[in-house]
């Protein structure tokens, strides 16, 4: 398989009222993948509305006009498919993938959630969902070790009113205190088909895609307006480090540093993608070779760096590490900061880079590789750079980083004056 292009065929277009629709067809299997980005996530909330979007993931799934609750679910999983859906700060998306002859079934599906899924939502549904939503946020960050890290980082990294500032989650106060006409009108201002990319690849030609997406979807009407998102492109550097240590139920010290980098999809970004897999990504890894192999400072399985990938800001690398036995907070921090700092002087070998790019090549092929990976991807391009062709652009802009670009990056941005750090302490050593 080639390195760069993208070698399965796209086709596009727009329905009447906006809703795009893309098509890349792949007849390996009988099977297809359905995909639809709303271009609606955690940085759209305004105030006194977080964690609205993230609910909206959970009440799509309990009934429509025409779908029972709970039906859209076994109706996919009845004809062999599966299904799932995700939000983040940028977007919220519903997917499912089923055997071919059932496409016109998951087209309708989503359709009529798009158009018919506020005149279903009940007081009783908007409660057992919210009670769902309060359960999931103590299971996955309240009560786990660490789990609270990302809660806390996204302040440090963001100001107040910043889209960033809040996770996906949201406020518990901001569900509790919203009434079901609040949610109504939410879901209106921006679930809408000139909101929205519907993707489908696999076993079906574009043509009777298109035929099929206005059949079901063609009939909902485009929103006159929709909202903008905050303008978060510019955040000031902190001028001085941001600190804060936690004390907590947890096994060890753990370490976050935290820095602002470039938008997804930028230059910058794509240098620091590289520059992340050479820092953090496995045993051959910066961190590893210093911190868990040689120092004995971090527990082997517990080192990584990462860039999270939002557009819509300066996106965050995030590097992490947990002590040993016996290591300080205060040791493991100041042990993590000296590799990231030695990014700038300590030049990025080429066996490192080599390394690099083969690892960013097989997570990339093996995303391509499924027709859900790949309906995915399009849909992203799509909803956020206006074209999915463009998703042919990241694998060879990730192949022509250089050592040099990652030395200039790392002396930009990952400076300590405009670093974070959140330390978690056990507490019987705290």
């Amino acid at each position: 398989m080639p390195d760069s292009g993208f070698p399965w065929p796209i086709e596009t277009t727009r329905l009447d009222n906006g809703l795009r629709v893309v098509v890349s067809e792949d007849r390996t299997a009988p099977a297809v993948a359905v995909n639809l980005w709303y271009d609606v996530g955690s940085r759209h909330e305004p105030d006194g509305q977080t964690g609205f979007a993230h609910l909206f993931e959970h009440l799509m799934f309990e009934g429509s006009v025409n779908v029972a609750k709970t039906e859209h679910m076994k109706l996919v999983q009845g004809a062999g498919g599966s299904l799932n859906a995700t939000t983040n700060p940028d977007r919220t998306n519903y997917f499912e993938t089923v055997p071919a002859e059932h496409l016109e079934l998951a087209l309708w599906l989503e359709a009529d959630r798009m158009g018919g899924l506020v005149p279903a939502l009940t007081q009783e549904t908007l409660d057992n969902q919210r009670d769902v939503v309060k359960n999931e946020r103590r299971q996955r960050y309240e009560n786990v070790p660490y789990g609270d890290a990302w809660l806390r980082l996204l302040p440090l990294l963001y100001p107040p009113g910043h889209p960033y500032h809040h996770a996906t989650i949201g406020s518990m106060a901001d569900l509790n205190a919203a009434d079901l006409a609040t949610f109504q009108a939410f879901h209106r201002t921006y679930y809408a088909p000139n909101n929205a990319v519907l993707t489908v690849v696999g076993d079906a030609a574009a043509t009777e895609v298109f035929a099929l997406a206005d059949k079901y979807f063609g009939a909902i009407p485009a929103l006159e307006s929709i909202p903008a998102a905050p303008d978060g492109r510019h955040v000031p550097r902190a001028g001085a480090p941001v600190a804060e240590t936690v004390t907590a139920a947890v096994p060890a010290p753990r370490v976050f540093v935290a820095h602002r980098t470039h938008p997804f999809g930028t230059p910058g970004y794509d240098v620091l993608t590289v520059l992340a897999t050479v820092l953090g990504s496995g045993r051959g890894s910066r961190l590893y070779q210093r911190l868990a192999d040689g120092e004995r400072l971090a527990q082997p399985d517990l080192v990584g760096a990462y860039g999270v990938d939002l557009r819509h800001a300066p996106a965050p690398l995030i590097v992490t590490a947990t002590a040993r036995d016996g290591v300080t907070g205060e040791r493991l921090a100041a042990g993590v900061a000296e590799v990231v700092d030695e990014l700038a002087t300590v030049p990025v070998t080429a066996a490192e880079l080599d390394r690099a790019k083969a690892l960013l090549s097989t997570a990339w092929w093996r995303q391509m590789s499924t027709v859900d990976g790949r309906a995915d991807t399009l849909g992203r391009y799509a909803t956020q750079f206006g074209d999915p062709a463009r998703a042919a652009e990241r694998l060879p802009a990730w192949l022509a980083v250089t050592a040099d670009q990652i030395a200039e990056l790392a002396a930009e941005a990952l400076r300590a004056d405009d670093r974070v750090t959140l330390t978690y302490l056990p507490e019987e050593t705290a």
